[in-house]
């Protein structure tokens, strides 16, 4: 990758061997490893037995304001924002960290933001097979932002409802009451 990114540099224009530039390919492509690990996460070990059966527990589990960093795979340019998850538990509970670790695996791919949403939706689906699952992921993406339409305050919405909270507008409306809210947690 390091060969790669001193080519580019080249048909960029520059000089690699420029003093600003002569560990850039190294620091390039460590970054680059870095932000697309998620595709080498295995998401059995990252929940690593952290499910627990012994509860009675049916009310609402969110944890929102996550913050996701991601690389969209038509520019490669970053696109970030918060991540609200939601489920309805359905005899199993997660450790609340492990939601954020999910978010995490699945944005530090190359990524459409639709998919990603999609994505984690499905992967907590499949974890915990609650009675639903909600997602809303908002981001702002600099491919928008700094080029083409230039657009620097344009954020962008998605959603995946799963469950109830797709057949039950009432579920979807509470979930989507409670993320409106600034958090009154500590920062």
């Amino acid at each position: 990758m390091e060969e790669l990114i001193e080519k580019l540099l080249i048909e960029l224009g520059e000089n690699p061997s420029r003093e600003g530039l002569k560990d850039t390919p190294e620091r390039v492509t460590k970054s680059m490893k870095f932000l697309t690990e998620g595709y080498w996460i295995d998401i059995d070990e990252l929940v690593n037995g952290a499910l627990f059966t012994d509860n009675n527990t049916d009310e609402m589990v969110i944890v929102k304001d996550i913050d996701m960093f991601s690389l969209c795979e038509h520019h490669l340019l970053p696109f970030f924002g918060k991540c609200h998850v939601a489920y309805l538990p359905q005899g199993k509970l997660i450790g609340l960290s492990k939601i954020p670790r999910v978010v995490n695996a699945f944005s530090r791919r190359l990524q459409v933001q639709e998919r990603l949403t999609t994505q984690i939706a499905d992967c907590i689906n499949e974890i915990l097979q609650p009675k639903g699952v909600a997602v809303v992921i908002e981001a702002l993406h600099l491919c928008m932002a700094m080029r083409g339409v230039e657009k620097q305050s344009s954020y962008t919405t998605t959603s995946s409802m799963l469950g109830y909270f797709k057949s039950n507008p009432s579920t979807r409306s509470e979930f989507l009451s409670l993320i409106q809210y600034p958090s009154r947690a500590p920062r």
